[in-house]
C-alpha cells in the first residue's frame, strides 16, 4: 500500500500517526509512506527522527483572540489555507497515495478537502474524548471516522453511519514493559510506591509547583518520585535543592523531560499529569491509577472531557486546575495510595475493561479493507 498519513501541532496527533506509519511498515515492509505535516511544526522535526519521510506545507491555525492581532494572523491563515491547498494537489499528484490518514490537527484540513476532490479515500482519527473542529468539518466526506471511546462518538453527528472506535495507536514498548525490570533499570531498588508527574514537553507551571511542594513536604515518606518539568521548569530543581532535596539520591529522578516513559510507567504505582490524547491512552494500555489535571488552555476544554471519560468509567480521578492545591494533591494520593489500595486496585480493573491494545491493528485493518475494495 502507499500511505499517505497527515497530523500535527501537538504530540497528540503526530504519535498516533508515528505508531501507525511503523505499524503498516511492520505489517507490509514494502508499503511506502509520505508524511504530510505544516513547515517548522512539531512533526517537521519528530517524523524524520523516526525515519518517515516527510514534506511540508504552508499552513498555521486561526487564533481565538479577538484583537488587531489576532486578526492579522487569521488573514495570514487564510491565504495560508489557499497556498496549502496547492501544495498538497502537487504531493497527492506525485505520490499519488492508495488511502490518506489524517489524526487530526489544522493541517488536515486542506490536505484532505484535497484528496476528496481527487476522489482519494480517506480516514480520520481523533485522539480526543471530544473531536476537533477538523474531524467535525471532515467527518461526512471521510472513508471512515476512527474515534478513542463511546464519549467521543456521542459529540459526533448522530446521522453519521462510518464512525468505529478504535482507540488511541500507542508505541508497541509501553504494552510490553515490565514493572520488576523496569525500576531496576531506573535505578529503584525498594518497593516503596513510585510516583510519576510530568506536564508535558513544555512543562506545566501548576504541576511543577504543587509538586516541588509535595516532595518538599514528604521527603521522608516512603516514597519514590519520577518528575518529568519540561523545557519551561528548570526552576523544579533550583527549588528543591534550595529545600533540602538530594538530588543525587536514587529516590529522586527529576529531570526536563521524560524520554523512557514506557519504563517510567511501568514502574509507577500512580501517574500524575494532564490529560492530553496520547497520555491518557499511555495510561489505558499499561493499567496505571492516575490524577488528571487538565489544561484549561486547549481548544473546546478537549482535556477535561479526556479526563472526565475515565473518571465516569471509574477509571481515574480528577483534579480541575483551578482546585490544585497541595492539600488537594495531598488527599487525593494517599486516598489511592491507602493501605488497602482498594481505589487503586478498582482503577486497574477498569482500565482493563476499557483499554483498547489493538488499535494499531483495527486501523490497519480498516484502511486495507477500504484500498481492498477499490481494487487497488
Amino acid at each position: 500500500m502507499k500511505i499517505l498519513f497527515t497530523g500535527g501541532g501537538t504530540a497528540g496527533h503526530i504519535n498516533p500517526a508515528i505508531a501507525l506509519a511503523q505499524y503498516f511498515r511492520k505489517i507490509e515492509p514494502d508499503s511506502e509512506i509520505l508524511y504530510v505535516g505544516a513547515i517548522g511544526g512539531m512533526e517537521s522535526r519528530l517524523v524524520p527522527e523516526e525515519g518517515i519521510e516527510f514534506e511540508g506545507i504552508t499552513i498555521s491555525g486561526f487564533s481565538r483572540k479577538f484583537n488587531l492581532e489576532g486578526f492579522k494572523k487569521n488573514l495570514q491563515t487564510l491565504k495560508n489555507i489557499i497556498i496549502a491547498s496547492k501544495e498538497s494537489k502537487k504531493i497527492l499528484q506525485k505520490f499519488k497515495p492508495d488511502i490518506c490518514i489524517g489524526t487530526g490537527g489544522y493541517v488536515c484540513g486542506p490536505v484532505l478537502k484535497v484528496a476528496s476532490k481527487m476522489k482519494i479515500p480517506f480516514i480520520i482519527h481523533d485522539s480526543n474524548s471530544y473531536p476537533g473542529i477538523t474531524t467535525k468539518l471532515l467527518a461526512g466526506k471521510a472513508s471512515k471516522v476512527l474515534v478513542i471511546n463511546k464519549q467521543a462518538k456521542k459529540h459526533l453527528q448522530k446521522n453519521l453511519k462510518n464512525i468505529e472506535i478504535t482507540g488511541t495507536p500507542v508505541r508497541e514498548n509501553i504494552a510490553v514493559c515490565n514493572k520488576a525490570e523496569a525500576k531496576q533499570k531506573l535505578g529503584i531498588n525498594n518497593n516503596n510506591p513510585v510516583l510519576l508527574s510530568f506536564g508535558g514537553s513544555l512543562g506545566a507551571k501548576s504541576i511543577n509547583e504543587v509538586m516541588i511542594k509535595f516532595i518538599i513536604k514528604h521527603k521522608n515518606d516512603n516514597l519514590n518520585f519520577i518528575h518529568g518539568f519540561g523545557k519551561r521548569g528548570h526552576f523544579v530543581e533550583d527549588e528543591l535543592l534550595k529545600n533540602g532535596i538530594d538530588l543525587n539520591n536514587p529516590k529522586y529522578t527529576i529531570k526536563e523531560y521524560i524520554r523512557n516513559m514506557a519504563e517510567c510507567l511501568a514502574a509507577a504505582d500512580l501517574v500524575i499529569c494532564r490529560s492530553g490524547a496520547t497520555t491518557l491512552s499511555e495510561i489505558q494500555i499499561s493499567k496505571k491509577p492516575s490524577i488528571l489535571i487538565p489544561s484549561p488552555n486547549v481548544a473546546e476544554n478537549h482535556q477535561y472531557y479526556n479526563a472526565v471519560a475515565l473518571a465516569e468509567e471509574n477509571a481515574a480521578s480528577i483534579i480541575e486546575e483551578k482546585n490544585l492545591s497541595l492539600e488537594t494533591l495531598e488527599k487525593e494520593i494517599y486516598k489511592i495510595l491507602a493501605d488497602n489500595k482498594k481505589i487503586a486496585n478498582d482503577y486497574f480493573r477498569n482500565l482493563e475493561k476499557i483499554a483498547i491494545t489493538d488499535s494499531c491493528k483495527r486501523i490497519y485493518d480498516i484502511s486495507k479493507k477500504i484500498v481492498d475494495e477499490r481494487g487497488i
